[in-house]
């Protein structure tokens, strides 16, 4: 509970801030606003029912509910790793492109980028769900997780079905590793760009707008990387729970603290933020945020078996 009310409030200060604030109303932090959104449901898609099943005592999830939970819980974790691509995009044109920042990161286009990874998330997420509940299941109705995931259903299958889902599987593993190439590539040409500058102002301006991005990154793909890769001989259920937890709960509860470290902007929209609601005169750009204006992106240039009625999760959490 504890862990899931740290995720709400976190990443609901940083919506909150890139909302009312029309000093972050730029491509940067229109991404970090998508990011947090999908980390609110990320942990909503799995949390909540663990905790419903701990208080209840209950193990069931409907069948629907079930495959409902696969779907979200694709999407959103899919669509996270498209965004975080286009991140490093972002941060490659303001920082390696920097003249041309305003015509390849305009409004249109950083919609088109954010529309695209989660387009391209929801098919994903539409293909793993249909494909992996057409299969039969005969192996009982126990999933050993306290979630629906996917691996865990199909030890669950009788047939050889479950190979094509390896396959989608593996096809996604493989976009998703041209996605971690591209992110490498770009921060290592981002990375030689901010060491030539001579100014020591600019390359603490350029570390710090990509130092959050980067550890955000390398936190979701190695949790991700050691909960599906890791040896068979050191798998147990309770070490199965708690990598979950490291790839499923942990990212999205750590995300909004990390890209808020080391941003004096950040922080600063979330002080005035806080000094208004205590009573103090509100801005000009806050009283746009009341009457709900809508967000205007503002580049901004940076020289520097038969199918059951009901599954029973085997631990709740």
């Amino acid at each position: 509970l504890g862990i899931y009310l740290a995720a709400l409030l976190g990443n609901g200060l940083i919506i909150t801030a890139v909302a009312c604030d029309h000093h972050l109303h730029t491509p940067m932090y229109f991404f970090l606003l998508s990011l947090s959104l999908l980390d609110l449901g990320i942990v909503s898609t799995t949390v909540p029912k663990s905790m419903a099943n701990s208080l209840w005592d209950a193990r069931a999830i409907s069948y629907s509910g079930c495959a409902a939970q696969v779907f979200f819980f694709f999407f959103f974790i899919s669509a996270e790793f498209y965004l975080l691509t286009v991140m490093a995009y972002d941060r490659f044109v303001a920082i390696c492109r920097p003249l041309h920042y305003g015509t390849l990161m305009g409004s249109r286009a950083c919609v088109r980028m954010a529309a695209g990874a989660w387009a391209s998330a929801f098919l994903n997420a539409l293909l793993h769900t249909a494909h992996t509940f057409s299969i039969p299941l005969c192996q009982g109705n126990t999933v050993d997780q306290f979630f629906c995931e996917v691996p865990q259903i199909l030890k669950l299958s009788c047939s050889d079905y479950y190979l094509s889902e390896v396959g989608l599987i593996a096809f996604s593993a493989s976009v998703i590793f041209g996605c971690f190439i591209f992110i490498v590539l770009s921060y290592v040409q981002i990375f030689t760009a901010v060491l030539r500058m001579p100014s020591e102002q600019g390359r603490n301006k350029a570390f710090s707008t990509c130092i959050p991005h980067l550890a955000v990154v390398f936190l979701f793909v190695s949790t991700i990387i050691f909960a599906y890769l890791k040896p068979p001989s050191i798998s147990s259920p309770a070490l199965n729970l708690v990598v979950t937890v490291l790839y499923a709960v942990v990212p999205p509860t750590l995300n909004p603290l990390i890209y808020s470290m080391r941003n004096k902007e950040l922080k600063d929209a979330l002080r005035k933020k806080f000094v208004s609601n205590t009573g103090s005169e509100l801005t000009p750009s806050q009283y746009r945020c009341n009457k709900r204006m809508p967000i205007g992106l503002h580049p901004r240039i940076m020289h520097n078996g038969e199918e059951s009625g009901s599954i029973s999760l085997m631990t709740s959490w």
